[in-house]
């Protein structure tokens, strides 16, 4: 399953447990299962957003490379940097 897809697949459920929970409200198995893919969408929704900013690099109107170096040494470290 592609990571888009999984997320798509864990809003859907969220979705309908919370539809649920303002309908009829939540067993507490549903409860603990809503709690767990919450925890799991908002990991991954962090590591992807994590990934898009240490791929980033960031120019000024002058074309003249700007990236945060906190953001350069991730990227030298996991080899995305030659400099």
């Amino acid at each position: 399953m592609t990571e888009s897809n999984e997320q798509d697949q864990l809003l859907k459920r969220i979705n309908e447990l919370a539809h649920k929970n303002k309908t009829v409200g939540l067993t507490t198995a549903e409860k603990a299962e809503r709690k767990k893919l919450r925890d799991q969408y908002l990991a991954n929704f962090r590591e992807a957003f994590r990934s898009n900013i240490e791929m980033m690099r960031i120019y000024d109107k002058d074309g003249k490379e700007v990236t945060p170096e906190k953001v350069r040494q991730v990227q030298r470290k996991k080899g995305l940097r030659d400099d």
